[in-house]
């Protein structure tokens, strides 16, 4: 202890600076394009990130760090077209509508699979990989470091490859959930199916749970689904194992 504790003055005002500035650092997530074709994350979170949209080409990776207390998601859009002059633009799946390579507070249109948090400073995070808005691209969540069951997570199947007709999006890159297809409330759990009680699992949920058993498939699939770890840091791969 002698070692790290000297008894100078300016030895203790660092330790004091390094705690301070541990404590004020949220966790870091790592994104990582394992997919043959170029892929731009969308980010939406209840604090502004330094970038909340950018490009990633095959093989490379970016990282973004978030406050303490945060709450968001992350996507990963694909078939996207940027004017370099201007930087207006869109992409052909998990598009957020802002025109722009940042999604500037926009969410992604669905279909498309989505990474949600809550991190909490020194308190349990809670995250899972959301099939509830349909699928376009294949991703895995995994923590780095943390204690506590720190499961990794998320769909590393091509739903696009076996997505039923009536839910294929018109894009043929995505696939859409039940909700969005057909908006009946018995698969968009709501009006009258707005409870676990009268809501259940539809044939198409079923075929989502069944593709990636640890993803999110409908409005309560909470139990199998939604992971804790505390003080992880994040890495979310897309094509994790399968390109297109």
């Amino acid at each position: 202890m002698d070692l790290i504790f000297s008894h100078s003055p300016s030895s203790y005002i660092t330790l004091i600076l390094l705690l301070f500035c541990k404590g004020l650092s949220g966790a870091t997530f790592t994104m990582v394009n394992r997919c043959s074709y170029a892929v731009w994350p969308g980010i939406l979170g209840n604090a502004k990130l330094d970038s909340t949209g950018f490009e990633l080409t095959p093989g490379s990776s970016r990282s973004v760090q978030v406050p303490p207390t945060w709450s968001g998601r992350f996507w990963g859009r694909t078939g996207c077209t940027f004017d370099p002059t201007t930087g207006q633009g869109s992409c052909t799946t998990g598009d957020c509508g802002s025109n722009q390579i940042e999604c500037n507070g926009l969410t992604a249109k669905p279909p498309a699979t989505l990474a949600e948090f809550t991190t909490g400073s020194g308190t349990q995070d809670f995250y899972d990989v959301s099939l509830v808005d349909g699928y376009n691209l294949p991703m895995i969540v995994e923590p780095i470091g943390g204690s506590g069951t720190c499961l990794s997570t998320g769909c590393v199947t091509d739903l696009n490859q076996r997505c039923p007709a009536e839910l294929r999006d018109q894009s043929g890159e995505g696939c859409k959930s039940a909700c969005e297809a057909f908006g009946n409330p018995e698969y968009c759990c709501s009006g009258a199916y707005a409870t676990p009680s009268t809501c259940k699992p539809s044939v198409y949920s079923e075929m989502f749970k069944s593709a990636c058993p640890r993803s999110y498939s409908y409005a309560y699939d909470d139990a199998t689904s939604t992971f804790t770890c505390t003080g992880a840091d994040y890495t979310i791969t897309f094509c994790p194992s399968v390109t297109r």
